[in-house]
């Protein structure tokens, strides 16, 4: 059944669109599906981290499907919202002509899911018990 509405598109930024915008993405597709299109991307992409989709995976969400790219593949596609997730992203966030909004909702990285790399080069990573996932859902709600 068509009701004619579109879906609101959001779009979760961050630096290497590895891990927390990732999570973004799938807990809204998960969550808000029906009425939200969830997008994410990066400025810096950096692969998927395989810690992000295990422990969504422990949530019986399936994020094993999406890949980490760049914001400019994402061109063309008026967002409602862009969520930056990252001071680095929020700093380097392209400008969105139109109806977008942007918002900052900066999360702390923890440090054992830093990868070895010199910190200017380092992707965002999140705060997350594998339990729970506290660093989206508390972040979300």
């Amino acid at each position: 059944m068509d009701t004619g509405a579109e879906k609101l598109k959001v779009l979760f930024l961050c630096t290497g669109n590895s891990c927390r915008s990732q999570m973004a993405e799938g807990w809204t597709r998960h969550l808000k599906g029906d009425v939200i299109a969830a997008y994410s991307a990066g400025v810096e992409p950096h692969g998927m981290n395989l810690r992000a989709v295990k422990v969504m995976a422990e949530a019986a969400v399936d994020i094993s499907g999406q890949a980490s790219k760049h914001i400019d593949t994402l061109q063309g596609i008026e967002f409602d919202y862009v969520i930056t997730l990252c001071d680095q992203a929020n700093e380097s966030c392209p400008f969105f002509p139109g109806k977008t909004r942007r918002l900052h909702k900066g999360l702390t990285i923890h440090p054992s899911w830093r990868p070895a790399v010199p910190p200017k080069k380092r992707p965002c990573s999140i705060t997350a018990s594998s339990r729970r996932n506290q660093g989206i859902c508390g972040k979300t709600s």
